[in-house]
């Protein structure tokens, strides 16, 4: 594409180009603008109010020692205690956990959650470490950031390539530095060490209630409705099985190899069985497509639920979804998303789509805090209503403040930690 200096094309490249804490950044300045704040609370909420980088050794099991570097980002604790999950994956650096922090704050505002917005991680691969390996450096990471965790304080949870074992290992190391048991330090832990019952399928549980809302807003009937997913980790694949079961036709599904598309619809119980635990199953084929051809597919319903950056200024103008509903952590980038709403494509934004596994963490804090366990059922019917509300309240303010979803997501979500600033008289 070529573009000019100083027209409109050559901003929106420019936009597209930034890094995922600058474009947060400007979306939050954009909602708090709107709202009435002054700079003053702009100043506040555009950075954590705390970051801790640490760097600890793990010995590995042929007896050498391996030191890693791990972050704990708090954005903002004025409405409670902060909460989000811990990744382990080797692209982990510091400012992409300081952007989902923020992410974490605006995901708990526009559910009403107590919360403020956490994230932690550990730049490491665990697809190459051993299960020892990786017990002990999730132990090693707990010690070194316990002194700014816990139940009142901050609230971890699973996230990229962390799972309910990492989460059990992390609540008994940091049992024993405490030296009492304290089951509501961390959330996505296994049922029989008081997690919640739907923890697991959480996030793709809300992704489908926010799926079915959309359907509903634009008149489209779910069942047989066409569905693209990319993405066939934790959320990627509980959401097929969810839009397989509820009759809609699965196209297309996709792993970091590469996809599969059938125009037919997918055999998704087939291909889940036949999946390794981090999502992978297209080695297993030969006719295949990559990534872009799946993103660029003609389909009713996209998702993106792999990683970000998915979707930019490069290939918006060939997405041929009607509706894309965002599963991963920002997969469209702010450019983008405004390419896609000229379009009339409907784009349901991460902070609320993928809200559900935070949701389902506070109810697993809560029934810690109370020593009442729910059932699957109480879980799900909480959750759906919970999600229906939050999409109902994204989507009239994106009408009222004629806005796209993502910004009147933020309009939403940053309201409720600027307003407890505001009244504890921080601004």
């Amino acid at each position: 594409m070529e573009t000019h200096p100083g027209t409109e094309v050559d901003k929106q490249v420019a936009a597209d180009n930034l890094d995922v804490l600058s474009s947060t950044q400007q979306v939050i300045q954009e909602a708090l603008r709107r709202l009435g704040y002054d700079d003053a609370v702009y100043e506040l909420l555009k950075e954590p109010i705390r970051v801790l980088t640490v760097r600890f050794p793990v010995r590995m099991d042929d007896g050498s020692v391996r030191v890693f570097t791990g972050y704990r980002a708090q954005h903002n604790d004025a409405v409670g205690p902060t909460k989000g999950g811990i990744r382990l994956h080797p692209d982990v650096n510091e400012d992409e956990i300081r952007a989902l922090s923020i992410w974490m704050t605006v995901k708990c505002g526009i559910a009403n959650l107590p919360y403020g917005g956490g994230k932690g991680g550990v730049a490491c691969d665990p697809r190459h470490m051993s299960f020892s390996e990786i017990e002990r450096l999730s132990r090693a990471y707990v010690r070194a950031v316990s002194q700014i965790v816990g139940p009142a304080k901050d609230i971890p949870a699973p996230d990229v390539f962390s799972n309910a074992q990492n989460m059990a290992w992390m609540l008994d190391e940091y049992s024993h530095l405490r030296e009492f048991d304290s089951p509501g330090f961390i959330t996505g832990k296994p049922v029989i060490l008081g997690g919640s019952r739907g923890r697991e399928s959480a996030t793709a549980r809300g992704v489908a209630i926010c799926i079915e809302e959309a359907a509903k807003v634009r008149s489209l009937r779910l069942e047989g409705a066409r569905v693209v997913v990319q993405g066939f980790g934790n959320a990627g694949s509980y959401l097929a099985k969810f839009m397989y079961d509820r009759g809609a036709r699965v196209v297309g599904i996709s792993d970091a190899y590469g996809a599969l598309y059938d125009e037919r619809g997918l055999d998704i119980p087939d291909l889940l069985e036949r999946r390794d635990s981090f999502g992978t199953v297209t080695k297993l084929f030969k006719d295949t497509i990559t990534n872009r051809e799946l993103l660029e597919l003609d389909c009713d319903i996209l998702v993106p639920a792999a990683i970000e950056n998915q979707i930019t200024m490069e290939n918006a103008d060939r997405i041929r979804a009607g509706i894309v509903v965002e599963a991963a952590n920002g997969p469209t980038t702010p450019a983008a998303t405004r390419v896609l709403a000229d379009r009339g494509i409907l784009v349901v934004p991460d902070v609320l789509a993928n809200s559900g596994g935070v949701i389902v963490s506070y109810f697993e804090w809560v029934q810690n805090n109370q020593g009442y366990y729910w059932t699957d059922e109480e879980v799900d019917t909480r959750l759906s209503d919970l999600m229906a509300r939050s999409f109902a309240t994204v989507y009239e303010t994106a009408l009222r403040h004629r806005v796209d979803m993502r910004l009147a997501a933020y309009i939403v979500g940053v309201r409720r930690v600027a307003e407890a600033a505001r009244w504890r008289g921080w601004v």
